[in-house]
């Protein structure tokens, strides 16, 4: 952990409660390269993610994965809403509104699992064995986490809440990846239909919390728990 003693020249504190490297005019502008990147990445990841869990979902007559394919969308319009912001020629100016933006995906994502999981639970319905969704979901479970580590030490370095708020939205992704992926291994290997739909609930539960938190500009890194224990470790 950062102790008094440690301050010294060229650091500041930036927009996420952390200390940085003041930076320097190149070196933020590789930071908005980086960003623009990870966007753009993320933009197509989930364009194909969403098409592949659609289909993968009309196949399977599975609520859960063509929710998972929706939320690809949701996240397509995070990402675009950052790099609208960091195509912009001041992008610092354009935080609030992009910040807004990101908790209203939040919001939107939060009310569709929770209807798509309260209708499968009560009309009882579970999705068929679909080897398809179980591949895009446990390759969700190895892009997104990669991805969101790289974004938050990025929006970090800049002091971006819009940047750290769509790491969290990638972080959500993590979460319900993991939810859809273990319903359907669960439904698959002992019929519990009702598995993924109760992980969607609890995945709605955390939409809503980012998106306040979002909404709020109150946005703090995922990882920063394992940073500050290596920094104890030095």
């Amino acid at each position: 952990m950062h102790r008094p003693g440690m301050l010294g020249a060229g650091l500041l504190w930036n927009g996420c409660g952390r200390m940085s490297e003041t930076l320097t005019t190149a070196r933020r502008a590789t930071l908005h390269r980086r960003v623009r990147f990870i966007v753009g990445f993320t933009i197509t990841y989930n364009v194909i993610e969403a098409i592949v869990a659609v289909w993968a979902g009309v196949l399977a007559s599975s609520a859960a994965l063509i929710g998972f394919g929706l939320d690809s969308v949701v996240e397509v319009l995070s990402a675009a809403a950052i790099a609208w912001q960091f195509t912009r020629k001041d992008p610092e100016r354009w935080e609030t509104v992009t910040v807004k933006a990101i908790g209203i995906a939040f919001f939107a994502l939060a009310a569709y699992v929770s209807i798509d999981a309260v209708l499968a639970l009560v009309g009882q319905e579970g999705p068929d064995h679909s080897p398809l969704g179980l591949g895009i979901t446990a390759l969700s479970l190895v892009v997104m986490p990669l991805l969101a580590w790289i974004e938050v030490r990025t929006g970090r370095e800049l002091g971006s809440k819009s940047v750290m708020a769509d790491a969290k939205q990638l972080i959500l992704c993590i979460y319900l990846s993991g939810a859809v992926f273990i319903g359907l291994v669960l439904n698959s290997l002992f019929g519990w239909w009702w598995a993924d739909s109760v992980a969607a609930l609890v995945v709605a539960v955390l939409a809503v919390r980012e998106g306040l938190e979002a909404w709020r500009g109150d946005v703090e890194s995922p990882f920063e728990v394992l940073e500050d224990l290596e920094d104890e470790d030095d």
